[in-house]
């Protein structure tokens, strides 16, 4: 569970990732960011693909070099960090990839690929069998399994891998990049549970990148959605899937078919077609396609901010959303 009200253990400030294409045009995949995480806590980044949400993660862990912008872990900025204190850094943040098998060396033993992070970060060799054990227990996976070629497992079960992979470090925060996709609703329920579990004993922070909404409400404390690279809304998971508080997210919302029978079902489309990320006009992100858009909408991007306790929204309209 999360800890309220203490220093955050994450803080993301105004992040921004741009790609550089052909003919001099620009692609801004991740516009302006900005967030914390608290120890403990699960932030669920939702949004359609193209949305920006894996390069944030990307960015955390400097996998791609951010444009500009900060990021603190317990208040070291990672953006600064020489090659090899960053190596060090990356100890306290790992990532779960959303493709099992294509993450694990398809020649090397489960066991070795468990190994190999505790190598990297000069782990005493009897005390990394410990470790081994204690993660492969923690994801619901016999010993024996260190044996094994990834092509012996199933796919939950290599995803389970992956996971205490990134976990054997004993890592403050994990990035879960759509960890669920490939998984049928079954195992996808017993990985969910899992990763709560896991959280409960070890206080891990995680990062839940998904556009499943039905995962990331089960799983999330808060839930962060995003659009064509921005931030657009942010608050309790509660509070989002109750009362949305910009036209995008309600949209997003009213797709999902919730297990839940008293839900009635919510009709809210938004019509047309996704802008282009390439050079972005100056104004709201989805102005084209907005139902309750006004003149004022146009004539810059809106801020996010906090409309109510803990719900920052980025939609100058935000009380006509319904």
């Amino acid at each position: 569970m999360a800890v309220a009200g203490s220093e955050p253990l994450l803080r993301v400030e105004r992040l921004t990732k741009t790609f550089d294409l052909k003919r001099g045009k620009t692609l801004i995949a991740v516009n302006d960011v900005s967030f914390s995480l608290q120890r403990g806590e699960t932030l669920g980044l939702v949004g359609e693909s193209g949305s920006g949400k894996t390069s944030v993660g990307r960015c955390i862990l400097r996998l791609i070099e951010p444009t500009s912008g900060s990021i603190y872990l317990d208040g070291k900025n990672l953006t600064t960090l020489t090659p090899r204190a960053l190596r060090s850094a990356r100890a306290r943040i790992q990532l779960v990839f959303q493709d099992p098998f294509g993450s694990l060396d398809p020649r090397v033993s489960i066991g070795a690929s468990l190994r190999e992070p505790l190598n990297i970060h000069h782990v005493d060799h009897g005390a990394g069998d410990g470790r081994i054990r204690q993660m492969l227990d923690l994801v619901g996976l016999p010993y024996d399994v260190v044996h094994a070629l990834p092509a012996d497992l199933t796919t939950s079960e290599q995803q389970r891998v992956g996971i205490a992979r990134a976990l054997v470090t004993r890592p403050d925060l994990v990035i879960l990049d759509e960890p669920t996709s490939q998984l049928d609703s079954t195992a996808r329920s017993a990985l969910l549970r899992t990763l709560k579990d896991i959280q409960a004993e070890l206080k891990t922070a995680y990062i839940f990148i998904s556009h499943d909404l039905n995962s990331v409400a089960k799983i999330s404390h808060r839930i962060a959605i995003m659009y064509l690279g921005c931030l657009v809304e942010v608050a309790p998971t509660e509070n989002i899937i109750a009362s949305q508080r910009h036209p995008y997210s309600r949209a997003l919302l009213s797709a999902v078919l919730f297990p839940d029978p008293s839900r009635k079902p919510d009709r809210y489309v938004i019509q047309g077609e996704i802008s282009s990320a390439i050079e972005t006009k100056d104004e709201c992100q989805l102005y084209p396609r907005c139902p309750i858009r006004e003149e004022a909408c146009s004539r810059g991007k809106p801020p996010l901010v906090e409309i109510a306790a803990s719900h920052q929204s980025a939609c100058r309209r935000w009380g006509h959303v319904s």
